[in-house]
């Protein structure tokens, strides 16, 4: 016996019919969530949660500003309280105004401003170089089998040489000029850049390569276009090691080099408080020595990681 069909009306469809009065039903193709609005409800505010999220994060995180400075509180105050102790004389361990009355007056003296430029300036050139040196010397390395083995066990021994090993070899090659300060901070960079870069490519999926070599890609192509932006995060924090090992080099450097032509570095300023048994003088040095490099870590290295991060999508689960 034939089955009757309701007749519908003209122009509705029976699709129509079967769908459910709400706008966002209309345009789901999923099985699982066609003609379910409790679920639709749950994916439209996880939506909005994501938009929410997003819009949070583009606004200032205060506390990015708020933590470090109420660190640096806390520690200028612990500081201050082993002071007013009594346990050491004030020439040995001066308190915070008086630290920062010595670093006033050199810089009123112009010592402070041309000690921290010339610093910054070797360490930001003598970084650059390293970069370019150590980025295409780590890509064959990272490239080439042969080459690493021969040479890996090598740049990780120069790696974890202390740079201040350097100097005097520097000094006999160089004499007391910027050739030696410049050696030094190179052979301090270069290793970890390399290894940091290595590290990275190692951490490439195969088949990154397997597409490039499906789409034809040479080998400098596959190094530029497909290696080296794969392996950024282990470059980047390669590169972050190489200024540490840098900037640690330059300072050891200026400390031992002084006289000739070699200028008046933030090295110089601590070993002339030291010669001088002047304390505030060399709290002053470390302290300038310490805020150049966290303002390097917080104005270039920060905001590169977190782009990074963000591009890729891991932001949401980084503590950055």
């Amino acid at each position: 016996m034939p089955i009757e069909q309701e007749t519908l009306p003209a122009g509705e469809s029976t699709a129509e019919s079967t769908l459910p009065d709400t706008e966002a039903a209309r345009h789901i193709t999923s099985p699982s969530l066609k003609g379910n609005p409790d679920e639709l409800r749950d994916l439209e505010a996880g939506l909005d949660k994501l938009q929410s999220d997003a819009h949070r994060k583009a606004r200032i995180d205060w506390a990015r500003i708020i933590l470090p400075i109420a660190a640096l509180l806390v520690l200028i105050l612990a500081w201050q309280f082993y002071v007013s102790l009594g346990l050491k004389r004030r020439d040995q361990v001066p308190g915070p105004l008086d630290v920062l009355g010595q670093f006033g007056a050199l810089w009123a003296e112009g010592k402070a401003q041309e000690a921290i430029w010339t610093s910054l300036q070797r360490g930001v050139i003598g970084f650059l170089i390293s970069v370019a040196v150590a980025t295409p010397v780590g890509l064959l390395l990272a490239q080439v089998q042969p080459l690493r083995r021969a040479f890996g066990p090598l740049i990780s021994g120069l790696q974890v040489l202390p740079s201040v090993a350097w100097v005097p070899a520097a000094i006999i090659w160089f004499g007391l000029s910027d050739g030696t300060v410049y050696f030094v901070v190179l052979m301090g960079a270069i290793p970890s850049i390399i290894n940091g870069l290595i590290s990275g490519v190692d951490q490439i999926p195969p088949q990154y390569r397997s597409v490039g070599k499906v789409l034809g890609a040479s080998r400098l192509q596959m190094a530029l276009q497909i290696v080296l932006p794969a392996a950024l995060p282990g470059y980047l924090s390669g590169l972050k090691q190489g200024w540490a090992f840098s900037w640690r080099s330059l300072m050891a450097a200026e400390i031992i080099a002084v006289g000739g032509t070699i200028g008046f570095g933030l090295g110089s300023l601590l070993d002339q408080g030291r010669t001088l048994s002047d304390m505030a003088t060399v709290m002053s040095a470390i302290l300038a020595i310490l805020f150049v490099g966290i303002l390097i870590e917080l104005l270039v290295f920060a905001p590169i990681e977190r782009r990074l991060l963000l591009r890729r999508g891991l932001l949401a689960g980084s503590t950055r």
